[in-house]
């Protein structure tokens, strides 16, 4: 049984600098166009229901930016988990896992939050609130992560700071990450405005130091990108029609 290897000066760390360095740049900024987007409503689930009633294009933004941005995300963490496994692989291992988990689940959240708006829709705002009431506490597998979400960012952004990685100044905007709200239907606080400036204040700069490393991409490697972009757009169209 044989096995292909690529050469030993060929070195290829996943997600790599393009991804990861996009990932640092968009990630933060789509969590705070979100947060930002549903300040003035109060964070709790009736009226973020209300607000979606009233506002449903503001509503829909907000939560399509808080999710795509959690989903952004994982490039940037992995790419960061690297850096400090360089020099402290436990601590990355265990920061990053963590915060990884704690992507999934309010990827998880996000989708609960989408189901709840189409009940407004459906059946309307009273049916829709007493719905999500009734099933707030109802069990999913996800409800038993939700320490990694509040533990994952500090974890990680301790590491980053003992081994060098990141400064104290972004370290601590990473570990401001823990006080966004968790949970389904959170609208925003002052924390969640912290919370997502300080991971913006950590990441942007790392990604943009992150694509400017290594040479710059070749004509024909940017025609490759395009038109796998291109390609992947066409596909999420076509898979939007059901």
């Amino acid at each position: 049984m044989s096995s292909t290897r690529p050469p030993a000066h060929v070195v290829f760390a996943f997600p790599g600098r393009f991804l990861a360095g996009t990932s640092l740049l968009i990630g933060p900024v789509l969590l705070l166009f979100g947060v930002l987007l549903r300040a003035r409503f109060y964070f709790f689930f009736p009226d973020q229901l209300a607000a979606y009633d009233r506002y449903p294009m503001l509503m829909t933004a907000s939560y399509s930016c808080f999710a795509a941005g959690t989903v952004a995300l994982w490039p940037a963490v992995s790419d960061l988990a690297l850096r400090i496994g360089a020099v402290r692989p436990a601590p990355a291992a265990f920061g990053g896992g963590l915060v990884l988990v704690g992507l999934f689940a309010r990827t998880f959240h996000a989708g609960v939050d989408h189901l709840a708006f189409g009940l407004v829709d459906a059946q309307g705002r009273p049916s829709a609130t007493a719905a999500v009431a009734g099933s707030y506490q109802a069990f999913h597998i996800f409800q038993y992560t939700s320490f990694a979400i509040m533990l994952g960012w500090p974890v990680l952004a301790v590491s980053a700071w003992r081994s060098g990685v990141l400064g104290p100044v972004r370290c601590l905007g990473l570990a401001l990450m823990a006080l966004l709200p968790l949970g389904v239907l959170k609208g925003t606080t002052p924390w969640s405005i912290a919370g997502a400036a300080g991971l913006c204040v950590a990441f942007v700069p790392l990604g943009l130091a992150t694509l400017r490393e290594g040479p710059r991409p070749s004509r024909r490697s940017v025609a490759r990108f395009g038109a796998a972009a291109l390609a992947v757009m066409i596909l999420g169209f076509v898979s939007s029609l059901g």
